[in-house]
């Protein structure tokens, strides 16, 4: 366990400088555009009011009070978090691959490391989810903080105060990022993050068959994500298919619980078998 943890800290440090930059770039933007956004409500406001003459109580009516909510559906909320999710996206290949690249492949000391190989995989796993999950409690800070500032720019009269859950609850019909990284409940927290997990096992897996195979191995690692994906979904694609509901929810979400067992169990199986097989000093 010792070692494990020492390798998911050393992941995170390899990580941590690009991962400020990333924290950086959304706590900037964000609260910029949280100025910007309220600040132009409000000389909308002061024209429509006190040039064109227009009672607050119609431009309320007309305009709408002004929340979290426009922040939430504008580039200056939705782009940061885009960015910052393909970021993570890139750096789950790069994570890997990074440790072949250069005269002295790093790899190599890796898997010499006193330890069991397969905590080398997990440790990687668990950076790329901590991170993850680091991005997604800043992003409820900031929440906090965006609300506290809408109150000191925007009158009472003018703005509606939603709760944070509040606010992110009336997302989730309207497609905002924050609504698939910010569950409104433990069973949503389960399936978004569980899926996420899964995905980034697969794509790991799919990697070392790369790296243990080369030219033939990326088409066994294509191969076994399809064949990961198609075991997953083959619940929806059936019903799908005879447009027919053949399980109950909560059946459902039972028998998925299960084919993500399956998935993710075979997928560390898999890798534990590549890494110490396949995958040679």
């Amino acid at each position: 366990m010792n070692n494990f943890l020492k390798l998911v800290n050393f992941e995170l440090g390899r990580f941590i400088k690009v991962y400020f930059i990333l924290a950086g770039i959304t706590v900037a933007s964000q609260l910029i555009g949280m100025a910007l956004i309220a600040n132009d409500y409000l000389e909308m406001f002061n024209e429509e009011v006190y040039t064109n003459g227009t009672s607050i109580e119609l431009f309320v009516e007309y305009y709408g009070e002004i929340s979290l909510l426009n922040l939430q559906y504008s580039q200056w909320f939705n782009l940061p978090i885009t960015f910052a999710v393909a970021v993570l996206i890139i750096y789950s290949f790069f994570i890997w691959y990074r440790d072949w690249l250069g005269k002295n492949t790093f790899i190599y000391r890796l898997l010499m490391l006193p330890t069991a190989r397969i905590n080398i995989y997990l440790a990687k796993a668990s950076a790329i989810f901590l991170m993850v999950l680091g991005l997604v409690a800043l992003q409820v800070v900031l929440l906090n903080v965006e609300s506290s500032m809408l109150k000191w720019m925007v009158p009472a009269n003018l703005r509606a105060d939603l709760g944070i859950m509040e606010s992110i609850g009336g997302l989730h019909s309207g497609g905002s990022m924050l609504a698939v990284i910010i569950p409104t409940s433990f069973i949503q927290f389960l399936i978004h993050y569980g899926v996420g997990f899964m995905v980034v096992f697969i794509l790991f897996t799919a990697i070392l068959f790369e790296r243990s195979y080369r030219f033939k191995g990326i088409a066994y690692g294509v191969g076994y994500a399809i064949v990961a994906f198609v075991v997953f979904f083959a619940p929806f694609v059936v019903e799908i298919i005879f447009g027919r509901n053949y399980l109950f929810p909560t059946e459902l979400f039972i028998l998925e619980g299960i084919l993500w067992i399956v998935v993710t169990g075979s997928s560390i199986w898999v890798s534990n078998y590549l890494l110490n097989k396949k995958v040679t000093v």
